[in-house]
């Protein structure tokens, strides 16, 4: 039985507090989205929580709806609403049911709604880029041609069946107070030099992510150990200064905020952007040596029940307004080329000129990371390197 569905209005000052600038360590130009404010004004939902899913229905905006898109997506509500709304304003008669899923309970869903032969969402939008790109290999995705797909970069784009619509690196988030009067840590080199030279101020105060508990921490490491040779003596200097672990972004947040972290290792530029534009004492750095930059990928699904809507929502998100709106919620560089072109720092999360980024191609090599002997051989050697040794 369907747990029962229960009122829910959306926060207006959340989604009010997203169109304003977020910091990194400056003060960022405050971003309005015209026309859109009323709509979320007027906006009522209603939701549900099951497991690690939260169920949201956006009303047609015009009051009467002949047809509904189903959305699974591992965004969070407040950040998906402005993308939403924006798109009801395009298709006023045209109701929204947004699932909130885990990132591994979305694939599942997916995979066993096909098998089911009873039909699956319309659209699906995960940070996981290699559950992602296996239900594209495994046939659930089908081919989707946009206005914009002639122009996507080609790491982007995996045979019209798996986008990048998101740009986001892995970052250095610290508590500022912490480096009253010296500069934190730019580099991978940098970090294991202020352990060395810090010892008291560094121990049990360096966070990062428990990379068997998120895909997200896991995969990153995935890619440092793969550009960086010397990442396992970065993973020893951590564990020796007595490095915390924690499955979320908002765990290490959270304590970089309030100083009981000095410092975090590794985190994900979109949630840690947000956070400091709201906390003014978290700062973020992208690493000068090299910056790891993943993506949100996006797919119909095979047997979505309505993919001409799916293909209809996937445009949107890939062209210059959705683009834009994507950099401005998510305070992320663009993946169009031309949406990124226009953009001031402001547009992103920072200037991104005379960076390193090593973006995570989209294709069949995130497969890898999948395999469970390579997985155990990782977090074997993660376990060994954070013990110290």
């Amino acid at each position: 039985m369907r747990t029962p569905v229960l009122p829910y209005r959306q926060n207006l000052a959340s989604c009010a507090a997203l169109v304003n600038g977020a910091g990194l360590g400056q003060s960022w130009p405050i971003m309005r989205l015209p026309a859109l404010l009323p709509a979320i004004a007027a906006f009522l939902a209603l939701s549900v929580a099951t497991s690690g899913a939260q169920t949201v229905l956006f009303p047609a905006p015009s009051g009467t709806s002949a047809r509904e898109i189903v959305v699974y997506s591992s965004l969070d509500n407040d950040l998906a609403a402005p993308l939403l709304q924006a798109f009801q304003a395009r298709h006023p008669d045209l109701a929204v049911r947004y699932d909130n899923l885990l990132t591994g309970e979305l694939h599942e869903r997916i995979v066993r709604e096909t098998r089911q032969g009873t039909g699956t969402a319309d659209f699906a939008f995960s940070s996981a880029m290699d559950l992602q790109i296996k239900l594209a290999n495994d046939g659930f995705a089908r081919a989707v041609v946009t206005p914009d797909t002639p122009d996507w970069p080609d790491w982007a784009n995996w045979r019209d069946t798996a986008y990048a619509l998101t740009f986001e690196p892995a970052v250095f988030a610290y508590h500022k107070p912490s480096f009253a009067g010296q500069e934190p840590p730019a580099t991978r080199a940098d970090l294991v030099r202020w352990i060395a030279g810090h010892p008291d101020q560094a121990r049990g105060r360096i966070g990062t992510y428990d990379i068997a508990r998120s895909g997200v921490g896991y995969l990153f490491m995935a890619r440092d150990q793969e550009l960086y040779p010397g990442i396992w003596s970065v993973v020893q200097a951590m564990g020796r200064a007595g490095v915390q672990q924690f499955p979320t972004s908002s765990a290490l947040l959270e304590r970089i905020s309030d100083g009981r972290l000095a410092i975090g290792y590794n985190l994900l530029g979109s949630y840690a952007a947000d956070w400091a534009r709201r906390h003014p004492d978290v700062g973020l750095i992208l690493p000068r040596d090299f910056t790891v930059v993943v993506s949100r990928v996006a797919l119909v699904p095979a047997a979505a029940r309505h993919p001409e809507l799916g293909a209809e929502l996937l445009s949107f998100l890939m062209s210059p307004e959705g683009q834009t709106l994507l950099s401005r919620t998510l305070r992320l560089s663009a993946v169009s080329l031309e949406v990124a072109g226009q953009q001031s720092p402001a547009g992103g999360m920072q200037d991104l000129a005379g960076l390193r980024l090593k973006p995570v191609p989209v294709s069949p090599g995130l497969l890898a990371y999948l395999d469970q002997a390579t997985r155990a051989k990782l977090l074997a050697r993660w376990t060994e390197a954070i013990s110290g040794r």
